[in-house]
């Protein structure tokens, strides 16, 4: 005899592996994958990236010793100069607005199942100000907003 409970947890995982696979095959998770691979084609992204990892290396050695480092203000500026090429990129730019575009949507995703259960669940984002509408500061109110919501 299945219980009550039974019934309800293989209702909730069908459930979940129904929203997952909407998720899978939505329009952003296809662009995200599309924008990642011509990203990971483009040979000029690549060299970069490349690049950027060997520099990147060389500046945190550098950072142990801040700007007393003799190579200090060489290394930092080609570093911000390489990230700034990389950045610029289509296949780059396209990327990022891919990836934000999904990290949206699993966001609107993870707070909707959040606010479903209570409004108090904070759910994590890489958009600190999304992070910030929804649950205060993060701060506990030290820093003098008001954590409580009014209705």
């Amino acid at each position: 005899m299945e219980t009550l409970e039974t019934v309800d947890m293989a209702e909730l995982i069908l459930e979940s592996h129904e929203l997952s696979m909407m998720i899978n095959h939505s329009r952003e998770v296809s662009e995200y994958l599309t924008a990642k691979r011509r990203m990971e084609q483009d040979e000029e992204a690549q060299r970069l990236l490349t690049l950027f990892e060997q520099k990147k290396a060389q500046y945190e050695d550098v950072q142990r010793f801040g700007k007393y480092h003799p190579d200090y203000d060489h290394i930092s500026k080609e570093v911000r100069q390489l990230k700034r090429a990389i950045e610029m990129l289509d296949s780059v730019q396209q990327f990022k607005r891919a990836e934000g575009n999904l990290d949206m949507l699993l966001y609107q995703v993870g707070r909707t199942i959040a606010d479903a259960v209570s409004d108090s669940i904070k759910v994590p984002s890489n958009n600190p100000f999304l992070e910030a509408k929804s649950s205060g500061c993060g701060t506990g109110g030290s820093c003098g907003c008001s954590t409580k919501k009014t209705s």
